[in-house]
């Protein structure tokens, strides 16, 4: 799926239509301090780290994508809904 990497679109803040910039959003570092992280840090520890406990068929044919549409008067960044897609491309236009 090709996407403009600018167009107008409603902006929650302004309450109208405005120019926004799309972005993808990338995911951010875990924090080592979660719940989960440290029962892993615990259960990890020893054996064989669950390498082997790897069920095949490799990675999902789509993946969804999360956007952050950014408006380019207020400069506040909003997100939708995440979409499923194949292969997501950002153009100029």
């Amino acid at each position: 799926m090709k996407m403009p990497k600018k167009f107008r679109t409603y902006c929650p803040y302004c309450k109208t239509h405005r120019e926004h910039e799309v972005e993808k959003v990338k995911k951010g570092r875990a924090s080592t301090m979660t719940r989960i992280e440290r029962q892993k840090r615990r259960s990890f520890g020893i054996g064989n780290r669950g390498k082997f406990s790897k069920v095949p068929g490799g990675d999902k044919p789509t993946k969804r994508v999360n956007l952050r549409y950014r408006c380019l008067t207020c400069k506040k960044a909003h997100l939708r809904p995440c979409f499923k897609v194949q292969k997501f491309d950002l153009v100029e236009e």
